[in-house]
């Protein structure tokens, strides 16, 4: 039986048209490997989760049509993963089944370019922290999409970079 001791937050639900699996990935403090119970959770972590897998659902709802079916976000230290499935518009379904799959992926990656600073906008009012990094990445079988955001602050950008780095404009 798994132990959930070191969790601290967990969100299973059902959204609109899609399942919502949103987990917490931790770091497990001493009270957690010794199997005594955390003084305190976080019912917020469970809350950002939501947030991050809804709003990036309704992101892609509002400019394909629809959304993707099922989505799992994960939020730890200075990273967030979103891997979203079941998104295919049916164009898009239709070239992957005439061979045109790389043509699919070609134009999912050019929009996630275009529209970047909107799936940032998801993440950083669902975490309040500045994203400063964003890779994404599509596949077909199974179909899948994963978008990976860095925050700010992270230890893997010195603070002379950080600085550097130009605040970007909700209004951009």
């Amino acid at each position: 039986m798994a132990d959930w001791s070191g969790v601290t937050g967990v969100a299973i639900g059902r959204g609109v048209g899609y399942d919502l699996v949103a987990l917490a990935l931790v770091e497990f403090s001493e009270s957690a490997v010794n199997r005594t119970p955390p003084l305190t959770t976080s019912p917020r972590h469970g809350d950002v989760l939501t947030a991050i897998s809804d709003g990036m659902v309704a992101l892609l709802k509002e400019f394909y049509g629809h959304g993707p079916t099922r989505t799992k976000s994960y939020y730890a230290d200075d990273l967030v993963v979103c891997v979203l499935r079941g998104g295919f518009s049916r164009v898009e379904q239709t070239l992957l089944e005439g061979g045109r799959g790389p043509a699919v992926i070609e134009q999912r990656m050019a929009f996630q370019d275009l529209m970047r600073h909107r799936f940032e906008e998801v993440i950083e009012q669902a975490t309040g922290r500045r994203v400063i990094g964003f890779m994404s990445g599509n596949q077909q079988h199974p179909d899948m999409m994963c978008e990976v955001f860095v925050l700010a602050p992270t230890d893997l950008v010195d603070h002379a970079e950080l600085a550097a780095i130009a605040p970007r404009s909700f209004a951009d």
